[in-house]
């Protein structure tokens, strides 16, 4: 691609592959205010969509609903919101579907989520036991919200058949390149996103991973076990050594050595943030060169270190001026 070591006419002659980002509600009033000026400017970039994250048990329910209607109202960027199955009972996680579709948000990323810290994670973790089991209450509130209608048949006058009824924009899962933390081994890892796109999942997003090979081979393996929906590459550019510390505790997949030492000894900020920003684009480049079909881009809701990866590859667009808007996620 162009911007790193590819020509740009062959790059003028290839479609942008889809971006996406991932943000999480804020906590305060003036972390909302920040977080709207944030998506204003991810949206500059013509995402594909822009996911928000929702806390174990529902502890961020309104505020995520907030974002996401945020996006909706004063953005042309499809917002997807999370969900997850840790504490909720068939009747609350039903609520809570009929609730987002009711605002409009027609995409989701289903996940099983973690216990909450500190909690037994052998525990039960609510009514629902997998994500797939939420992929399939998604489409199943769905087609209880939009009953079978009758159409006419073209070209046959006063015959109807049961039309189509509609689904979910994107219903996304997680996929996990150096295996879940709890799986028994890779090939566990892709039995579970067959199950997930059985399910009627229709996109899988990566959890992060340090190496292209950890992405392409996963997804070669994924194939080869019957998973045929788009794999998309999580990545997100690390620009401080504190946040790499705390991703490697979250996730339980260790960085590269050299990476690490490298945010470690450089002398001031804005050289961590570069450092960090340049990793975050090779590692794009050679996923996207291995043909992964996009890009997630998780921002920890600021939107400098992300534009600036697309900027390095050549895949941002020019910016627009976005005016000042009144209204602000809280």
């Amino acid at each position: 691609m162009a911007g790193i070591g590819s020509d740009a006419s062959d790059a003028d002659c290839r479609p942008r592959p889809p971006i996406s980002f991932e943000l999480f509600p804020p906590r305060t009033d003036a972390a909302a205010l920040a977080l709207g000026r944030t998506i204003d400017r991810l949206a500059e970039a013509d995402p594909a969509f822009i996911s928000v994250t929702f806390g174990a048990g529902g502890s961020s329910r309104g505020r995520s609903l907030t974002v996401l209607r945020y996006m909706l109202e004063n953005t042309d960027v499809e917002p997807m919101a999370h969900l997850t199955c840790v504490g909720s009972s068939h009747a609350e996680a039903n609520r809570l579907v009929r609730e987002f579709l009711d605002a409009g948000i027609t995409s989701f990323l289903a996940l099983r989520g973690d216990p909450p810290e500190g909690a037994d994670p052998d525990a039960g973790i609510g009514d629902l036991g997998s994500a797939a089991e939420l992929v399939q209450l998604i489409h199943r509130v769905q087609e209880e919200r939009e009953p079978f209608a009758q159409e006419g048949v073209p070209g046959v006058p006063g015959a109807s058949r049961i039309g189509e009824r509609r689904r979910p924009e994107r219903v996304a899962v997680a996929a996990f390149p150096t295996g879940h933390p709890r799986s028994l081994g890779l090939t566990q890892d892709i039995d579970a996103l067959l199950a997930k796109e059985v399910a009627g999942a229709n996109l899988a997003i990566t959890q992060l991973f340090w190496h292209a090979d950890d992405y392409l081979g996963f997804v070669e393996r994924a194939r080869a076990g019957g998973v045929t929906i788009p794999i998309v590459p999580g990545i997100m550019p690390v620009t401080t050594p504190a946040r790499l510390a705390r991703l490697t505790e979250l996730t339980g997949v260790e960085p590269p050595a050299d990476l690490a030492i490298d945010l470690e000894i450089e002398p001031d900020a804005e050289s961590c943030a570069q450092l960090g920003i340049a990793y975050a684009a090779r590692l794009a480049q050679q996923v996207l060169g291995g043909g992964a079909p996009g890009l997630h881009l998780y921002t920890f809701n600021r939107h400098d270190a992300v534009l600036d990866v697309l900027g390095r590859l050549d895949l941002h667009t020019t910016p627009q001026l976005v005016h000042e808007r009144n209204t602000t996620p809280r």
